[in-house]
Order: C-alpha cells, then structure tokens, then sequence
C-alpha cells in the first residue's frame, strides 16, 4: 500500500507553521532555561569541582541537560499537537480524510520530532558560549538524538490521545520525566552513588538515555552503548505497538 505523502506533508506543514507562530515558546524558553542551568550549576558550581572522568563539570552536564530539554520538549511537542485537534473537533475530519494512521504519525511525529531536533541545536550551540567541549562520537550522537526525539514524540503522541483536559498534558513531563532526569545522573555519574543506590538507579529507564548520549560525547558511559541503544529501541517499539493500537480501538479518539 503507497503512502498518501501528500497528506502527510499538509500534516508535518501545519504543525512546523504551528511552531514559528508560537516559536517564543516553543524554541526561545527552553534555550533561556538551559542557559540559567549552564550559569548556575555549569559555571557557579562546575568551577568549584574537580572534573568527572576527565570531563570538566561544565562539559559533563551538558549530555544530561540537552536529554532533560529533548524529552520534554518532544513529548509536549507531539502531545499538544494530536491533542488540539481533538480539543476543537476536528479530529474528525482527520479521521475522515485519506491517510491512514502510519501517515497521521508520520506527520504528527516527524514535524514534533524536527522541532525538538532543532531546539537541540540551539542548546548545543548556546552550550559552546558556557563551556568548551568536543563530540568524540559525532554520528552516533546524531542517531541517538534521533532516535530518543522520534521515540518520545511517539510517547507524548500517546500522552495527547489520552489526555481529556491540558492539565494532564503536563502531568508526565512535569511529573514524571522531569524528576526522572533529574534523578537518571543529569549532574553526577550513577558511579558516585553508593552500591545499593547505582542499583536502584539502574531502573530508571532516563540513566540508559543520558549514558548513551554521554558516551557519544566523551566515549564512556554509565552502562553499555548496546544497552542504551536497545532500551530505546524497545520503548520505541512498544509506543508503536500502543499506537497501533489506539487507532484500530478508536480509544480516545471516537468519543
């Protein structure tokens, strides 16, 4: 079956348009809040500490803060944009056009994932003001980032679909991701943790995608690259699967 790709790119249009009227939000708060996390804990605080691995504290945060940023920022990305149609009712008239539900996806997520993509560049940029640092992986930091935007924006497309109201859209990034991050070695190495602790903290599926992206950056990590990878890939998997799901069901979507 060929895809309508037509009717994917008016979705993916319509959502980056969506985006530039609102690009204060969407691109220019997240690089403000990174900037504060870079001048507080990179410089007021990294000066202060001696470097991680070989890494100066600046440069070792900078893995766990652009992960916190693109897990949010995906997962809202993609949830407001599937939820806003239900909100206004014109769900339906997507349901009634001729796509199906892999070209709803791949409009939704690839338009979420590209902003999210895009606000990682400009953190990265930004992150070269503070401090210097350098990508010992370069590609795999590319597909990494890919992959974790793709996945989450799956998740968050999920979140969208579910949510019946705008405060539970912030429920899980606020919630959950958010502390998740925080607690997954943003700003420490899981290895500084006492024993029992880096085996609690190795259930926090956040610590296998900051490892990952971590090593990409300096060439080591808390736990494996394959692992890292394979988590995600798995997650990855699942999201489609509920996805698939949801629109075969009509769950959420047809009442």
């Amino acid at each position: 079956m060929s895809l309508n790709l037509h009717g994917v790119k008016a979705i993916y249009r319509f959502e980056m348009n969506r985006a530039l009227r609102t690009w204060a939000q969407s691109m220019l708060a997240p690089v403000i809040t990174t900037s504060l996390y870079f001048i507080v804990f990179g410089s007021a605080i990294g000066s202060r500490m001696g470097d991680i691995g070989g890494v100066s504290y600046g440069a070792y945060i900078i893995p766990g803060l652009l992960m916190l940023s693109l897990l949010s920022e995906s997962i809202s990305n993609a949830a407001f944009g599937i939820y806003m149609p239900k909100w206004s009712g014109t769900i339906y008239e997507l349901l009634s056009a001729p796509v199906n539900w892999v070209e709803v996806l791949m409009g939704y997520v690839g338009a979420a994932a590209t902003k999210s993509l895009v606000l990682c560049v400009l953190i990265l940029l930004t992150a070269r003001i503070f401090v210097p640092y350098e990508v010992a992986h370069p590609f795999w930091l590319v597909g990494l980032l890919v992959l974790t935007a793709v996945t989450f924006c799956l998740f968050g497309f999920i979140i969208g679909l579910w949510a019946d109201n705008f405060q539970k859209l912030q429920v899980v990034p606020l919630l959950v991701i958010t502390p998740l991050t925080f607690l997954g070695g943003a700003f420490y190495s899981i290895g500084m943790l006492p024993e029992v602790w880096q085996t609690v903290s190795l259930f926090n599926p956040v610590v296998y995608l900051i490892s990952g992206l971590r090593w990409a950056f300096y060439g080591a990590g808390d736990v494996p690259i394959a692992v890292s990878t394979g988590m995600t890939l798995a997650f990855m998997l699942a999201c489609l699967v509920a996805v698939w799901w949801v629109f075969k069901t009509g769950w959420r979507i047809r009442r």
